[in-house]
């Protein structure tokens, strides 16, 4: 259902009936994966950064932005691109 590098890849679905009827496929809760003992790097933001453009500078793919978030425990993209300077911590993929 999703790409192999997607966050969702390999969560469990589940079927629901709405109100009217309509049968529709959800896809069940992501948790936040533990995070690692010790980050293989941390950088600085730059000005103007977004996750996308960090993740392709460090990781080489814009689509793994999301790793960087988890590695920083932020749900949402933009705590994380508020702060130029602010020292990010990245990863190793898991791809």
């Amino acid at each position: 259902m999703f790409d192999p590098d997607s966050r969702y890849a390999g969560l469990p679905t589940v079927v629901a009936t709405t109100a009217s009827g309509r049968t529709v496929v959800l896809v069940g809760r992501r948790l936040l994966p533990p995070l690692p003992t010790r980050p293989i790097a941390s950088v600085p933001s730059d000005a103007g950064d977004r996750l996308d453009l960090l993740a392709t500078r460090v990781l080489g793919d814009p689509g793994l932005w999301w790793q960087i978030a988890d590695a920083n425990a932020v749900l949402e993209p933009s705590e994380l691109e508020t702060e130029p300077g602010r020292r990010i911590d990245i990863a190793a993929p898991r791809l």
